[in-house]
């Protein structure tokens, strides 16, 4: 019989391609331990941290998802896309003006501090019990509620027409592909995201993360030892 897995969070490098739920079904499989969740979704496309909450560890699910996060990303300008990014078909394209630096900055900066975004049709949010991106599936489009979210910094690292790369440190429940499109509409051009990477989640990084390459074929022993184990935890939200 085995012994009783001990609880803690393990931190996991994302893939692309990958959901949420596919790191916590390997993470059961190579731990033989069924009590692990997910700390808020990842989309698919994107890559980074990701907790993953085991044992008693899952009480604390809620805390840790409500941590403020950091995500390194690349949008695109003149073409916007259903779900705001690169996973689905091009509806629009305009032409990209020769845009400034200060005028790409500018457009940043308009998003900084309190303000409301629309989510995005392709999210997990459910309408009558029903996640909108099943409904986006089937082509219906609904009302949604805009929500209050936070940008506390921003940096933009390259400006290459019609490319953009920046990190973008923001509160829970933050959309960035919402926040690249609304950057690309307050442009005039749209936009869609290209590349996203979480890089922090709260206090956790991707310093202690395991990569889901070495996740698939880890022993049960090497994933006990990679995991924050509560007492640590609990030291790091105190602080």
């Amino acid at each position: 019989m085995l012994e009783e897995v001990p609880s803690g969070v393990l931190v996991v490098d994302k893939d692309s391609g990958m959901t949420s739920h596919d790191l916590v079904a390997i993470t059961r499989r190579q731990l033989n331990f069924k009590k692990i969740g997910h700390c808020g979704t990842l989309d698919p496309m994107a890559t980074g941290v990701m907790m993953l909450v085991i044992g008693k560890a899952t009480k604390l699910q809620d805390r840790l998802m409500s941590e403020d996060k950091v995500y390194n990303g690349s949008l695109k300008l003149g073409e916007t896309t259903g779900s705001q990014d690169k996973e689905s078909d091009i509806e629009e394209v305009k032409e990209v003006p020769p845009l400034s630096d200060e005028e790409v900055d500018a457009a940043f900066n308009h998003f900084v501090g309190d303000f409301e975004q629309i989510p995005p049709m392709v999210s997990a949010i459910k309408k009558n019990g029903v996640p909108l991106y099943k409904l986006a599936r089937k082509g219906i489009t609904v009302e949604r509620k805009p929500r209050a979210v936070k940008v506390m910094d921003y940096q933009i690292h390259r400006v290459e027409l019609p490319e953009v790369e920046f990190t973008v440190n923001c509160t829970k429940g933050f959309y960035v592909r919402t926040y690249a499109h609304d950057i690309g509409q307050r442009l005039g051009c749209g936009a869609h995201l290209i590349a996203l990477r979480r890089t922090r989640s709260g206090k956790f990084d991707l310093s202690r993360a395991i990569k889901t390459e070495d996740l698939k074929v880890a022993s049960r022993e090497q994933i006990i030892e990679k995991m924050i184990k509560l007492d640590e935890i609990a030291k790091m939200l105190a602080e």
